[in-house]
């Protein structure tokens, strides 16, 4: 057989044979398989080409390649994906030897900045609200993104909020004023009416 069972026994060393069939094939030595049937055929052979002439016979052959299946690890591969084979039972090193907090902190810390990078690009952000957040972020005073961006919603919506409320303050002012003045010139036309009528 090509593959597996006993050694084909041969009354012919054919040592020449193989050394030119492997060398033929580019393959080693123990790869190569011989037709016990055709021994005497396969012995006389003492060339290259009459070699190549019986592995296009199929008297001489390279065996095939023993499979070393990844099949099972696969397998389980895919299960300690959805979070098997991973209990205490399995577990060799510390939690920061599995996964330092160093790892952790840098992809969070990297994730947070290109973030406040790509709204102040945008102009969703001031370069002086960029500057605040970029440091209560490295003062890790955020952890996701999901709550940076609320800050920053809130933050926006606060500062919209007081620019309403100065404008409706100026409004209100500027409009006192108005009335103050209108009251202050009825009292001064008043005044004169009164100056005139008592000199009359």
């Amino acid at each position: 057989p090509l593959n597996g069972g006993p050694r084909e026994m041969v009354a012919f060393k054919l040592r020449v044979q193989r050394r030119l069939a492997s060398e033929i094939l580019k393959c080693g030595q123990k790869k190569v398989w011989m037709d016990p049937t055709e021994c005497e055929e396969i012995n006389s052979a003492n060339s290259r080409q009459n070699v190549r002439k019986l592995i296009g016979d199929g008297f001489i052959m390279k065996r095939p390649d023993v499979v070393h299946s990844r099949a099972r690890v696969q397998a389980r591969l895919a299960a300690k994906q959805k979070g098997r084979h991973t209990g205490h039972g399995k577990r060799k090193g510390t939690r920061d030897a599995r996964l330092p907090m160093k790892v952790i902190w840098v992809r969070r810390i990297r994730v947070l900045r290109r973030m406040l990078r790509k709204y102040r690009e945008q102009g969703k952000i001031d370069k002086s609200l960029y500057h605040e957040l970029y440091v209560q972020v490295k003062g890790a005073k955020y952890k996701t993104k999901r709550q940076l961006m609320e800050v920053i919603h809130h933050l926006k919506y606060e500062k919209t909020r007081a620019a309403a409320l100065a404008e409706q303050a100026e409004l209100a002012k500027n409009k006192a004023d108005a009335r103050r003045k209108k009251r202050a010139d009825r009292l001064e036309a008043a005044r004169r009416a009164a100056t005139g009528a008592a000199e009359a």
